[in-house]
């Protein structure tokens, strides 16, 4: 089979991308990352199954939420990277069938019954065109012949995916889970069980959602632990004359270490995209050379990054194809790959500060400031005066515009819709989709800003946080509240957070620019007859029904 592939927002034709993904990748790495999906489904089997025995091995679980995160869209475009992280994968593999028929044989002093078919059968091919081959056969209309029960499959798939995102970057914080990890194993491995059906995959996709939100808030609380609870804090924008690194991505432990590396050494941290929430952090912004935050969101980074000389590094999703001009001072590190770039393991930065030393000063340009660091610990602490404005008038209405920004047309939208809402009501927004509006002037009502800019995509924690504090403050349901979400999606990590809203029984959400090319129409309409989710439409029109 042909590549394909409609894991994101911008799936081409609104179907599938059968050629090239528009995110950039290949066929190739495009048959890798199934083959990686594919032959971690084969881990989590005989994980699952040893877990239940009572034996685990936390490299495994470690390694499968790395293996997931690598096949997030726009992580790693690295074929010869990700062959690597292949290997690693049928070993984690073996070794979890080890501990299987070790835990099995003790308990039941017999050999282990053989698993005949799937994945836990996969053995890995000996060169990179032969494991190109077999990821090809392993694509993403392989797992099931029924178009719905795949869709509601690839609901579970994509959820993990972004899931595993989040909680690799709590892992790295020191925050982990073990009834996390169980689901993990236990939810992989049902995508790969033919006995399961429609609605077995459907509830188990709430269930990704439901524990999303722990992961969420194993997150936060890491970050909280390291750094504090982000505060409102002002942000420079643009750039001071000295040498200057640029972080993308979302990693904050990775910024924290590279802080450390460069403190004394006359050389700028500037953070990019869903970087920007860590001014808000005490234990970061302590810093004084996390000097500001440079560029917008992440499609506009091959034409912004061309105009800073400094050395740049990502941590995370969100990279794509670089310019020649700044390709040659440009890192990677984590999950994240591309062909011809450095990639760096480990906590040690000493390759990016060299080239930000050797590279040439940054322009003297700042530009205005904005404000960052509305966590709910933040919002929560004037919780009496927004109450207030609620019950007294001042405030009518509260909106949630966020999600991911992308390159594909139709999402001015959100900016428009921000620039259009009442006067009288709050805008909360998060993740990079804020970068479309951020930068305009809201305002307040009583002293409180109306836009609050709750942090990153994983900080829809935070969110969810504010929304269940005022229902319990009104003694009302969420849905009951005088609140509605607008979001925008771009890729896994955005879908995990729709499945989390939905778990929590949250309605009448507005999604786009597109909804998921992966939902058929039968399981479009499960979710339309229970949650009323609907496509973002004409800003004028949704926006007075929001009011009504």
């Amino acid at each position: 089979m042909g590549m394909f592939c409609r894991q994101c927002e911008q799936a081409a034709k609104g179907t599938g991308c059968e050629v090239v993904g528009v995110c950039g990748k290949n066929e190739e790495v495009a048959a890798l990352q199934d083959l990686m999906l594919y032959g971690l489904k084969g881990l989590a089997v005989y994980a699952d199954k040893a877990r239940a025995l009572g034996a685990k091995d936390e490299t495994i679980d470690k390694f499968l939420i790395e293996g997931l995160f690598t096949t997030v869209t726009n992580v790693d475009f690295d074929a010869v990277q990700i062959a690597g992280k292949l290997r690693k994968c049928f070993d984690e593999k073996e070794k979890a069938k080890g501990l299987y028929e070790k835990a099995y044989l003790a308990k039941n002093g017999s050999a282990a019954p053989a698993i005949a078919a799937g994945p836990a059968t996969w053995n890995i091919a000996d060169s990179l065109p032969a494991l190109v081959a077999q990821g090809k056969e392993h694509g993403v209309k392989t797992q099931h012949s029924d178009p719905d029960i795949l869709s509601a499959i690839e609901l579970v798939n994509y959820g993990l995916k972004g899931m595993a995102a989040y909680t690799t970057h709590a892992y790295h914080l020191g925050k982990k889970d073990e009834d996390v990890f169980a689901f993990y194993h236990k939810a992989l491995a049902a995508t790969a069980d033919p006995s399961l059906g429609l609605m077995d995959y459907v509830t188990l996709s709430m269930e990704v959602g439901k524990m999303n939100i722990q992961v969420m808030g194993m997150l936060y609380e890491g970050h909280a632990d390291h750094y504090g609870a982000p505060v409102p804090t002002k942000v420079q924008l643009g750039t001071r004359k000295r040498k200057g690194i640029l972080v993308s991505g979302h990693d904050l432990r990775m910024l924290e270490e590279l802080l450390k590396q460069t403190d004394g050494k006359g050389i700028d941290v500037y953070t990019h995209g869903e970087m920007l929430p860590a001014h808000g952090y005490p234990g970061l912004k302590k810093y004084s050379h996390l000097y500001a935050n440079f560029g917008g969101a992440w499609q506009d980074q091959y034409k912004e990054f061309q105009n800073f000389p400094g050395a740049i590094i990502f941590n995370t999703n969100c990279i794509q194809r670089p310019a020649d001009q700044y390709n040659d001072r440009l890192f990677t590190w984590g999950e994240v790959g591309w062909p011809g770039v450095k990639h760096l393991t480990g906590w040690h930065f000493d390759d990016v500060i060299t080239k930000a030393l050797e590279a040439p000063d940054l322009p003297d340009a700042p530009s205005k400031e904005i404000t960052v660091g509305f966590s709910h610990n933040a919002v929560l602490g004037v919780a009496d005066k927004v109450i207030e404005a609620v019950k007294s008038g001042a405030v009518k209405h509260f909106y949630l515009i966020g999600g991911c920004d992308g390159a594909k047309p139709g999402r001015n939208y959100y900016t428009e819709f921000a620039e259009k809402v009442p006067k009288d009501c709050m805008i909360l927004t998060l993740a990079c989709g804020k970068f479309r509006f951020n930068k305009e002037e809201f305002g307040d009502i009583g002293g409180i800003p109306r836009l609050l800019d709750v942090g990153q995509c994983n900080d829809a924690y935070s969110a969810v946080q504010i929304a269940l504090a005022l229902a319990n403050a009104f003694n009302c349901g969420v849905n009951d509240l005088p609140l509605s979400f607008i979001l925008s999606w771009y890729e896994q990590k955005a879908h995990v957070i729709l499945l989390s809203l939905l778990h929590l029984g949250i309605k009448n959400i507005k999604l786009g620019p597109a909804l998921p090319a992966y939902l058929s129409p039968n399981v479009l309409k499960f979710l339309v007859d229970n949650f009323n989710i609907g496509q973002i439409g004409n800003v004028d029109d949704d926006l007075k029904a929001t009011l009504a």
